[in-house]
């Protein structure tokens, strides 16, 4: 994929490395190591927006702000990893950060810029850059929230429980489920629903129900690899434009084999026998739920049409598809349809059917936790670090192995500030590259519990079962199935290189 093409349909000029500052930089040796490292430990952006030729950026890298930027940053996202200890939202840290980020920016600026507007013209674009994924996931999080209401998900549990499979059969459906379930739905969504599967037919045999958080995790994360909107990344990708949405197919063998290969690692440790019969009777999915189940698939290929064929925003497709719900929703409550559960989620409540009511319970900490990362990054690669990582990661050191390099590190760090660096650094990319780095980054988080949102969920709901260290004592039959997908890759589509 040609990188011009990137810069067409983002809509953003992101200066090369030779553009990034105004004079040459006077960053110590040891600060332009840390930055190579940063792509493992500290994902920097440079979300530059579009300016003239004669615009000048300063080098801020060696400056006070570029340090007291690169520290607060570091500091909000130690934050941000430590929330299961403090008990503080991840969207907090973050959203302030951005804040203080540009503000510093903007001030050092006005007093020694000749030209103090790059820096709006550069917020502008992060800012509608923000907007197209948030308006994305805001219209797929509204139906996955109906379809949650009208008891969807909770008809798929029912009918695993009493479908009379034992543990093993278990083991191998509850991953299929997962695998396809999350190139349509994300995979955090997923792993929830199928974690509470889990955790309902292995009531009493905690071995089988850490077994299959974890096959859970890792048929998650594959899964969403494979499609355009099944991943965070993935879905950055899309938007971006470096990669059309037909050509993430490419990735389905890859992982499917990311998945297989430590699934039968697994599967020889699964116990014997089943689950006891359950007593109670099966939960119906409520009137209108298989409809809302269609119109999410018809939303899903207005999106892509939008993008594929008219070459418009995926946001735009699917902002109208939630316009298919929300009349949905009026001839539901004209019909004399109701919901079960109040606005606030109490049983016995009884309402009309409201879409706006499924849009305030969304994840409204992702989003802004989305928000304050890439406004975040996007200021740090604005001082101008990115240009050095960019140097040293994918120019020095080769595309493959920088991009194998992001799996490993979002088994440590998020994966979606580290994807947003990749996408913003601009690098001059293959087809074959831009799907390296989509594989990598999607499923390289399975390694460790803490490396993926579906693993962090987990942990919290099936405390006491799945846990870290349960997870890392198959670390290496993951690690194993990690490098098998990338052999995949490479051998499969190595004529996209």
């Amino acid at each position: 994929m040609n990188i011009t093409k990137i810069r067409a349909a983002t809509a953003l000029n992101l200066a090369p490395v030779c553009r990034c500052t105004a004079r040459p930089s006077r960053m110590p040796l040891w600060l332009r190591m840390a930055c190579a490292c940063g792509l493992a430990l500290l994902p920097l952006v440079s979300a530059q927006g579009a300016t003239d030729a004669d615009q000048v950026r300063l080098d801020l890298t060696a400056h006070w702000v570029g340090y007291a930027s690169l520290a607060l940053f570091i500091l909000a996202y130690g934050l941000v990893v430590s929330e299961e200890f403090t008990q503080l939202r991840k969207s907090k840290p973050v959203v302030l950060a951005a804040g203080i980020i540009w503000l510093l920016i903007g001030l050092v600026y006005a007093q020694e810029a000749d030209n103090p507007d790059t820096v709006v013209t550069t917020v502008r674009h992060v800012l509608v850059e923000y907007v197209e994924l948030f308006l994305f996931l805001l219209a797929a999080m509204t139906y996955v929230n109906a379809m949650t209401e009208r008891n969807v998900f909770g008809a798929l549990r029912s009918w695993l429980v009493r479908a009379g499979f034992n543990y093993r059969s278990l083991f191998w459906v509850t991953g299929v489920i997962s695998f396809f379930l999350s190139a349509v739905i994300d995979n955090l969504t997923t792993a929830l629903v199928m974690c509470a599967i889990a955790l309902a037919l292995g009531a009493g045999n905690s071995r089988f129900i850490a077994l299959s958080c974890i096959n859970i995790v890792v048929a998650a994360n594959a899964g969403g690899a494979w499609c355009a909107f099944g991943d965070i990344t993935s879905l950055m990708v899309w938007q971006a434009g470096a990669l059309e949405f037909f050509q993430f197919f490419e990735l389905f063998p890859a992982s499917v084999v990311n998945w297989i290969v430590p699934a039968a690692a697994m599967y020889l440790s699964v116990p014997a026998g089943g689950p006891e019969e359950p007593s109670a009777g099966a939960e119906p999915i409520l009137r209108g739920g298989k409809r809302i189940m269609l119109l999410f698939v018809a939303t899903l290929c207005t999106s892509v049409s939008f993008q594929h064929f008219a070459h418009l925003p995926a946001a735009l497709g699917m902002l109208t598809g939630l316009a298919y719900l929300q009349f949905f929703g009026y001839y539901l409550t004209k019909t004399g349809s109701t919901t079960r559960n109040g606005p606030e989620g109490e049983t016995g409540d009884v309402v009309a059917f409201d879409v706006f009511r499924f849009v305030a319970r969304a994840e409204w900490d992702t989003l802004l936790f989305f928000y304050g990362v890439i406004l975040c990054v996007g200021g740090l690669g604005f001082i101008g670090y990115l240009a050095i990582a960019s140097q040293l990661l994918y120019v020095e050191m080769g595309a493959t192995f920088a991009n194998v390099m992001v799996g490993i590190a979002s088994a440590m760090v998020d994966n979606i500030p580290i994807m947003a660096a990749v996408i913003q650094m601009e690098p001059n990319m293959s087809e074959g590259q831009w799907l390296l780095v989509t594989l990598t980054a999607g499923v390289g988080g399975s390694m460790l519990s803490i490396g993926s949102a579906a693993g962090v969920a987990l942990m919290g709901q099936a405390r006491g079962h799945y846990t870290f260290f349960r997870h890392l004592r198959w670390t290496p039959a993951i690690a194993l199935g990690y490098a098998a997908s990338i052999v995949t890759h490479l051998w499969i589509n190595g004529g996209l290189y």
